[in-house]
Parts: C-alpha cells; structure tokens; sequence
C-alpha cells in the first residue's frame, strides 16, 4: 500500500496505516515522548492529506493490535454489523467526515453506521476534525441511558457526585454527599474513589450511600470506584451496588496490567444484571483517558488516539451507563498543557458518542500539568455546548484523595444556567419537592447541606 503525498516539493511517505495515523494527530506530548508524532507541522499536514483518501475498509484490516493476538480487537471487528458495513467499506475518511458534518446526516443515520466501525475508523475521522468540528459532530447524537434515572436526554446535564476521602472516613465522606447534594449534583451518580480497595471498606461506603439514597429517595444509584473483582466480592456478601465500574484500555495487554480481561468484565456485567439494586436495564461504568495504553507500554506503537477510540468499543460491549474520560489526570507527560487537554476532550467526547455509548468527561488536570482552573473552565463549557452527558463534581474542585484539580459541585449548576440545561428529569423533580429548585434554576436554600440532617 503506498501512502505518499508531495507537499510543497516534498515527498511525505508513511510506511503503515498505523504511522499515517499517528503522524495525523494532534500534538500530544505522549505520542511525543513515544516518537511516533509528527516531526514537523508540514509532516502531520501530510499524513491527513493522505489519511483523508483512505478508505475505511482499509482501516478495519489494519487494526492497532492484531485480530489475532488481541482480544480487544477481536471484541470490537466482531462485533461490527456486516450488512452495514458492505455499505460503507469503500467511503473514505475524508468522505466519511464530510458525511458527519453535514446538515443532511441526522444522528439516527449517524447512530445506524455507528453499528459498523472499530476504533480505528473512529480516531481516523477525528484526526480530520477541528475542534468546532468534534464539537458539531457530537452535538447530534444524544445517547441515553437507564439506571434508576435517565441520562442523556437532549437538554439536560448531570453530574458526579464524587465525595472522595483521603481515609475513607464515612461521615466526611456522608458530609460531601450532602454538600454536593444540596447543589444539584449526584443524578449521574454518588461514585466514591476508596482509598482502602478492600472488600469489607468497600461494602460499608456502599450501605451508606445506599442508605442515604434510600432515606431521601433520591432517584440516582451509587458506585465504589474499586477493582471490579472487589465490587464483585461485595454483591456477594449483599452490599447494595448500583452501577458497576472499572477502568479500561484499548488493548489486552493494558488492561492486563488493570488485572481484568474480557470474561472477567462478561461476568460482572451479568452478576451486575441479577444484583443491582436499580431497575437498569444499564448498570456497568466505564472510565478511560488518553495515555493509559502508552502508560503501560502498552500501546503497540500506536497513538493515544487510536488506542483510546478501541476503549469505547470495548465499553459498547457492556451498554453501559456511564463512561467518562478522565482527561487530563495521567498527567503532563501525555497531555502537556491546556490546549492538549482541551483537545482530547473534544475528541474523547466525541469518539464515545459516535460509537454509540453514554459520554460524558472528568473535566480535569493534575497539579503539575500547565493548566488553571479558567482553562477548564472553558473546556467543561465547550463540552457542555457539544452534548456532553456529565461531568465531575468535588467539593471546591480540589480533590482531597485523588490530589487532582476538576469540576466542582458549583460548576453543573452554573453551566447549566448558562447554556439552558436541567439536571435529570427525575433528579430535577426531586430537587424541586426539597425546596433546592425552582424552574430549573437553584434557590436560596441550595448549598445548605443541614437539610439533609433533619432525617
């Protein structure tokens, strides 16, 4: 296969689908470290040109990690609908973006293809993208899902009640549930990151966060952000579980390396159908980030793009809840600044919506990324316009146990405001028979998390 173009009197040559794919990302400073970026502006100018003439069936025979050797690739080609994809196996990417923009294309046929690409013709059109393109592109496809509440419908924005704790002390962390609760956050989900990934801290934080959900009747579920395995042991022993999670990668060998493997996440996902305590039908949550691949020399010299693409292929396999990108938390080294958070954020959110998965993004950077809290700020704002399911809630922004800087429990509520959002539906109705909302808008009693002590 000869991928060659000549720009401006030289001669660009790529020798794979895999390194024209890299050399067409965005700058990352962790397909940087990796080599396998771009040498120059001119260079990834190149490689999009010649990106943009390939087709997609070339795409779906050359993937990252081979079908053979990789169980990610093999859950994704297989799952991939045949009949659809003899419809469009000889578009090109460029087409294939042209298609996505236009005014024509409505987010039911995008949703219809959607059912035939991998991950690999998922990050290449993307690559093609600008950011306004991510953000038009993904503003047509709503994606919803059911838990005891329903997200993603056209309209609303939920938010992650995350009341991490540095000791997993329970009134600390019961006092955070009720702060974010008293300003609107907790319809996605009360989700806890425990310091203490044992069983039996596992299963005290999950009765009490189901024993505050039962008490206010709170139409939301809850989740411990623990190993899968630990989560598992717990709905054996009875701790009420509300949604699932684990953290995947894009290959076997990453997700190696997080201690699971395809059978082990079929078996959750069916104990999590008898066990749960919502109504469902979804019950799994999923969170990724660019770089996770490449921070387990796992990547198999693909970019961070591509293997973070073939996560939300492998999470569609689940019809999963909730999936989020946490996207500037591995730190500088693979996203170096503001403007690369930004841009993977834009991406992640819209690679997840075009697969077909409930997207939403931990809007987020680490202490010692070249960052502020405006810049994210301005990308949770961004997401917001472009469809975004949900974002993260702590207190202050500041994340006490996770040492990281994200969305606040202030932060939903003002973008919603702002850009003429509502909570959930049902979380919105309970709001307003508390007193916390009136008209989609937090009244004076919102941040006065006493309320929750008179019961």
């Amino acid at each position: 296969m000869l991928l060659r173009t000549k720009l401006y009197g030289h001669t660009f040559e790529f020798g794979s689908v895999k390194e024209l794919l890299a050399k067409a990302n965005e700058e990352k400073s962790g397909d940087r470290g990796a080599g396998i970026a771009a040498d120059s502006v001119a260079e990834r100018v190149a490689a999009r040109l010649v990106l943009a003439e390939v087709t997609l069936e070339t795409l779906r025979a050359n993937p990252a990690v081979p079908y053979d050797a990789d169980e990610v690739t093999r859950v994704i080609d297989d799952a991939v609908n045949e009949t659809i994809f003899d419809e469009i196996r000889t578009w090109t990417v460029g087409g294939f973006r042209e298609w996505l923009l236009a005014d024509s294309t409505s987010g039911e046929m995008i949703r219809r293809v959607s059912n035939a690409l991998t991950g690999e013709m998922v990050a290449a059109v993307t690559k093609l993208m600008s950011n306004l393109d991510l953000m038009l592109a993904a503003r047509k496809l709503p994606v919803t899902a059911h838990c005891n509440n329903t997200i993603g419908l056209p309209g609303r924005l939920a938010s992650r009640n995350q009341p991490n704790h540095p000791t997993d002390d329970v009134d600390g962390i019961r006092a955070e549930i009720y702060e974010g609760l008293s300003y609107g956050s907790g319809d996605s989900v009360i989700g806890i990151n425990p310091s203490d990934d044992t069983v039996g801290s596992v299963a005290r934080l999950l009765e009490m966060s189901h024993e505050v959900i039962e008490r206010w009747e709170i139409p939301t579920q809850n989740c411990l952000l623990a190993h899968v395995t630990t989560q598992m042991e717990a709905m054996r022993r009875g701790a009420p579980v509300g949604l699932v999670f684990q953290s995947l990668a894009g290959s076997q060998k990453a997700n190696e390396s997080f201690g699971i493997e395809v059978g082990m996440l079929d078996e959750a996902h069916a104990m999590a159908k008898r066990h749960c305590f919502p109504t469902g039908p979804n019950y799994l949550y999923f969170e990724t980030g660019q770089g996770t691949a490449l921070s387990a020399d796992a990547h198999n010299d693909a970019d961070q793009l591509v293997m973070e693409a073939r996560n939300y292929g492998l999470a569609k396999r689940y019809d999963p809840y909730q999936v989020n990108t946490v996207v500037g938390f591995i730190g500088p080294e693979y996203l170096y600044d503001a403007v690369q958070i930004t841009r993977a954020g834009l991406e992640d959110h819209f690679m997840g919506k075009l697969t077909g998965i409930s997207m939403g993004v931990d809007v987020c950077y680490t202490n010692h990324a070249v960052a502020t809290q405006n810049d994210i700020e301005n990308l949770a704002v961004l997401l917001t316009a472009a469809g975004a399911n949900f974002f993260i809630g702590v207190p202050l922004g500041d994340d006490s146990m996770l040492s990281y800087q994200a969305t606040s429990f202030h932060d939903a509520p003002s973008l919603r405001q702002l850009l003429d959002k509502r909570p959930l539906p049902e979380f919105e109705a309970w709001l307003e028979d508390l007193g916390l909302m009136r008209d989609g808008v937090l009244t004076e009693r919102a941040g006065d998390a006493s309320l929750f002590l008179t019961r």
